[in-house]
């Protein structure tokens, strides 16, 4: 591909993708469940990577009469958590990752975060890094109807931004849930990258036109011939 190819839009993920986790959202994940006597291993958490927090949590919580107070509160826990991570600033990009965005701003091409945080959550995450004004648009988690595997997130971004055909728009995440839900979306190139979440293994098993070592890979892409 070269220059020629590159797209209008590109999206990405935040925690794995675009910044690093260090394990540190799923064991915010592990303590809020914990708060409930519930009790999940390592690879239940790895399954829900990607999702809406709050739906993740509640794939935890047992049915039942109460189980929308248990997850209101699992999902607070989570909030507070992480609130205390991200408000202490305690957060750091993923290598390359800075670079990438500008050389893609350097080309006149739009950038979109999104995310299965919260509002909140986010904007603590975004001024942690000093990133609350590089994105043109920012979509969240209580932003849509549904999170990953739809599209939702995607689609958003896109009317935001004005960028109307898939094919202009290149996603980026570190989960299966964000390379199934890049291809409902239908855009044009449904990149993962193996920084975060999911391992080898796991995302070459989902749909994906391209999987790089980390979002610093991502320039190469189009100014190779």
């Amino acid at each position: 591909m070269s220059l020629a190819d590159l797209p209008r839009l590109v999206v990405f993920d935040l925690a794995g993708t675009t910044v690093r986790d260090d394990g540190r959202v799923p064991a915010a994940f592990v303590s809020a469940l914990s708060g409930q006597g519930i009790v999940v291993t390592p690879e239940q958490i790895v399954g829900v990577r990607g999702a809406s927090k709050k739906d993740a949590i509640g794939h935890f919580v047992p049915e039942g009469a109460d189980h929308p107070r248990r997850v209101d509160e699992a999902y607070r826990a989570f909030q507070e958590n992480l609130s205390r991570l991200y408000g202490g600033g305690g957060a750091a990009p993923i290598e390359g990752a800075e670079a990438a965005f500008a050389w893609l701003r350097g080309r006149e091409v739009r950038i979109a975060f999104n995310t299965g945080f919260d509002r909140v959550i986010t904007d603590l995450l975004l001024s942690a890094l000093r990133w609350s004004d590089l994105a043109d648009v920012v979509v969240c988690g209580d932003d849509v109807p549904q999170g990953r595997p739809a599209p939702d997130l995607i689609l958003r971004a896109m009317e935001i931004t004005g960028v109307r055909d898939p094919l202009d728009v290149a996603n980026v995440g570190d989960t299966t849930l964000d390379l199934v839900a890049a291809d409902r979306a239908r855009v044009r190139f449904n990149i993962g990258v193996l920084s975060g979440a999911h391992d080898l293994g796991r995302m070459e098993k989902a749909p994906h036109t391209h999987l790089l070592r980390n979002v610093g890979e991502l320039p190469r892409l189009w100014s190779v011939s």
